[in-house]
């Protein structure tokens, strides 16, 4: 490995391919508490939201803007930090986002005005962007022992995974004891933890031959991904209109010129020559057909358990526990396969598995209760994590160390886009079903506007179906629930159809590779 020059990492000293040292597994551990935190803001103000608008008193519009610009500039900066890391040092980088992580969280917990909380979220979400790809990419030069690396990733994808899932659970519990900002503030020790750990347990590493780093496909990128996610989340919210396909087909043609002007630089952001191997591609597209699937899985199971159920938003974010242990399972199961067989058939058993889950979520019905819900999705999340492991494992042994910066990007903005296109693609199946059938309970006579809001989600049609006098309103009720559950039911079994498309496509494609040691390029 080469370290940066003048600057010996804590690499350097050790034999190239050795066994990590218990210095390196406590630098594990601050990693993994950044995989946690930046997953965890994704979902960590859904609950909030009530105590924001009572105490800011924000428009609709700039409530909107709190909750999805985060996202929005995590997911279109992560290609351009990545690149970053490569050349100015990856350990330098995090360290770098770990402080405005801190700064943007303190300065979100005590926004005073709806602009200062949306340009807090704003710099947590550039925070972010350079806290994750670091994560990945310095794993790739702390663990060089093929299944320490593969227990490494799992670990990392475990952070993650927790983190988004736990969002919602923690914030309940801090929303139940302390003010709204308490949300934020979560954050400030933990990184206080990794900027006094992390120059100590972490090593540095960056290309012994920096490239120049190029601001205007940086700028493409940004241009390329946020307008794909934005016009992906409309579609999911049901504006199915020329806003959003406009803003989808322009991130695609400015996609495009990114595409091309890294072919034809002397210093892109991203080596296209990382796509001539199959088993790369291979991986990026699986990871993104998986994210597809675990945020599509947890936007119907959430409508489901709310919506339908009834249930408190806490109490139906723990019912998402046994989820989160079989995504653990999935993810044991597959390190220890991996040391046996070859990546095709863990990745094709994982994405079978979880049509599985899909195909048994689709057994729900407006009676069954929770139960089917919470058994497909175990199921569906036991399988994600055997691919996911296997699929970050082949992006991270494949590219070179130079570029793992740019590699772990590309893994991360894959799972960003997996995750709006299943959130936008399956609920807009979910919804369209909905707005067909729950046209025949309508009943006759029933106001324009009061329509117009049936048709539009299951939890309108609850509060009007509460206006109307019995029988009509328990009809309309029961007519919208039975609407939305048949709308779920043609969701899941679309999603697991794809995963059995992929899935059959993965293992030819991933036939004949191999991961171990030589591969890695050491």
């Amino acid at each position: 490995m080469s370290g940066t020059p003048g600057a010996p990492s804590a690499q350097d000293t050790k034999a190239p391919l050795g066994k990590a040292t218990y210095e390196e597994w406590l630098g594990l551990v601050v990693i993994v508490l950044c995989c946690v935190l930046v997953a965890m803001d994704i979902s960590v103000l859904f609950y909030a939201v009530p105590f924001v608008a009572a105490d800011l008193t924000p428009s609709t519009s700039q409530m909107l803007w709190v909750m999805d610009i985060y996202g929005f500039l995590l997911a279109g900066l992560l290609i351009t930090m990545g690149a970053l890391g490569d050349r100015i040092g990856r350990r330098r980088l995090l360290l770098f986002g770990a402080v405005g992580f801190g700064v943007a969280s303190v300065l979100a917990a005590y926004s005073s005005s709806p602009g200062l909380l949306i340009a807090s979220r704003a710099l947590l979400g550039v925070a972010g962007a350079t806290l994750a790809p670091s994560t990945l990419s310095l794993i790739r030069n702390m663990f060089h022992d093929e299944g320490q690396r593969r227990a490494a990733i799992g670990l990392w994808t475990a952070g993650f995974a927790a983190g988004a899932m736990l969002g919602p659970i923690t914030a309940g519990l801090l929303l139940e004891r302390f003010w709204w900002g308490s949300v934020f503030l979560i954050n400030v020790p933990v990184m206080i933890l990794v900027l006094v750990l992390g120059p100590i347990l972490l090593p540095e590493f960056r290309s012994p031959s920096p490239e120049r780093f190029d601001l205007f496909s940086a700028a493409l990128s940004l241009a390329a991904v946020l307008p794909v996610v934005y016009g992906a989340k409309r579609f999911a919210e049901g504006h199915l209109d020329w806003k959003s396909i406009v803003a989808v087909l322009a991130g695609l043609a400015v996609g495009a010129l990114f595409v091309r002007r890294q072919r034809r630089s002397r210093d892109p952001l991203i080596d296209t020559k990382l796509f001539r191997d199959r088993a790369f591609s291979t991986a990026i597209v699986t990871t993104t057909v998986v994210q597809f699937a675990m945020l599509g899985m947890m936007m119907l199971s959430s409508q489901y358990a709310l919506s339908v159920l009834g249930l408190r938003p806490f109490v139906a974010s723990m019912w998402q526990l046994p989820a989160i242990a079989t995504l653990f399972l999935g993810l044991t199961v597959a390190g220890v396969l991996a040391k046996r067989v070859r990546p095709a058939f863990i990745v094709c058993t994982g994405l079978t598995v979880a049509a599985v889950g899909f195909a048994v979520m689709s057994l729900v019905t407006a009676d069954s209760g929770l139960a089917i819900i919470v058994v497909g999705s175990s199921i569906m999340t036991s399988g994600v994590g055997m691919v996911v492991l296997l699929a970050t494992d082949v992006v991270v042994a494949t590219a070179p160390p130079e570029r793992a910066g740019s590699a772990s990007a590309l893994s991360e903005t894959s799972n960003e886009f997996g995750g709006a296109i299943g959130i936008a693609m399956l609920g807009s199946i979910a919804l369209t079903v909905y707005r067909r059938e729950v046209e025949d309970v309508i009943p006759p006579g029933l106001p324009a506007a009061a329509g117009e809001a049936t048709r539009g989600t299951l939890q309108a049609a609850t509060e009007v179906a509460k206006t109307l006098p019995d029988p009509a309103g328990a009809a309309l009720r029961q007519g919208s629930i039975e609407a939305f559950t048949d709308g779920l039911q043609v969701a899941v079994l679309t999603g697991s159809a794809i995963l059995l498309v992929v899935a059959a496509a993965a293992a030819i494609a991933l036939r004949p590779v191999r991961i171990d040691a030589q591969q890695m390029g050491e």
